[in-house]
């Protein structure tokens, strides 16, 4: 196994003397009819942030990723990536590209090792070893036959390709999906340190809201192929907020707590009571408690609870994909 490539392929291009956006569409458009697809996607990411681009299903995720990468073409509107055309420019940024798809398609009859070191011989050579230190990080068997794995251990596979050339650029579609909670955890620390060791940027797609709270400097959210919402995670409508329900030991005047600034929906039934808080609890908690609470649960909404608040729908039942088609990976 030939040794790691050192430095991507991708050089950032200038903008006025400064660097590039690590990706910048402006009115991207590819139509599948029936409000399908992308439509004048105007977005910026910016280099070294970790940026989530949220949505319901059907609403356009998977469509704008295929087509940052050149996986399918726009009608209309143009994508770059470091500065390149992503069409033009489509072969070197794969090169600076870790992409992990929504679904991935690998020969069933390779083994995990096998299939690694096909991919990472088609970039030019890896380092050996930290594939090693990412599948035992995952507790990934490369022995077993792709074609044996569980789901799970499929979507580790599809992890490690897209981490071990340390990529300038991770693209992951739903990184965490099959994945149990521990190793949901050890991809988190994954794309911290992509982040913070390598200074990748990362631009992925996600359905548990806690990871992207966790994760994000940035989200975006896209409803029917248009951009909705853009900002810093904290700062957007139904982020950082919480369900809170207590049991007291006795009843609450519901102006006790409805006047605390970020408390909204209270509703009082005896000694029961709800609301939803926006920011810090403490005050909260202090107002409750002279009213001896046993009983104290906070929840933080569901994406679905959040598109809801952003939207006022949940989105379609159908795949964000277009074609519903397994996507290779990037450089196969």
């Amino acid at each position: 196994m030939t040794g790691h490539v050192g430095a991507s392929a991708v050089t950032p291009a200038t903008v006025d003397g400064q660097n590039a956006p690590a990706i910048r569409t402006r009115g991207l458009t590819k139509s599948y009819g029936e409000r399908r697809g992308v439509f004048d996607l105007d977005l910026e990411v910016r280099q070294g942030e970790i940026f989530g681009f949220l949505g319901p299903n059907g609403a356009g995720k998977t469509v704008t990723i295929r087509l940052l990468l050149d996986l399918i073409r726009p009608q209309r509107g143009r994508a770059e990536v470091f500065g390149l055309d992503s069409r033009r420019d489509a072969v070197a940024i794969h090169r600076g590209v870790g992409y992990l798809p929504g679904e991935l398609a690998l020969e069933p009859r390779l083994t995990g090792r096998q299939i690694l070191t096909y991919l990472g011989n088609l970039r030019g050579g890896v380092e050996w070893s930290f594939v090693e230190q990412l599948a035992g990080r995952l507790e990934l068997n490369l022995e077993q036959r792709f074609g044996e794995y569980s789901r799970g251990n499929k979507q580790k596979v599809g992890l490690v390709q897209a981490f071990m050339h340390r990529p300038r650029l991770l693209v992951l579609d739903e990184p965490t999906s099959g994945l149990d909670p521990l190793h949901q955890e050890t991809v988190t620390e994954l794309v911290r340190e992509a982040r913070d060791e390598a200074g990748s940027t990362v631009f992925f797609s996600s359905h548990i809201l806690s990871e992207v709270q966790s994760l994000c400097e940035r989200v975006g959210f896209i409803r029917e192929g248009r951009l909705a919402q853009l900002g810093p995670v904290d700062e957007l409508p139904g982020m950082n907020s919480y369900t809170v329900e207590a049991e007291l030991g006795g009843t609450l005047p519901p102006e006790t707590i409805s006047s605390i600034e970020g408390v909204s929906n209270v509703k009082v039934d005896g000694s029961s009571v709800s609301c939803t808080v926006r920011g810090d609890m403490a005050p909260l908690i202090q107002a409750l408690a002279p009213y001896e609470p046993h009983r104290l649960v906070s929840r933080e909404p569901s994406l679905s609870e959040l598109f809801l608040h952003l939207y006022g729908v949940t989105g379609r039942e159908e795949e964000d994909g277009a074609t519903g088609e397994p996507t290779p990976a990037v450089g196969e």
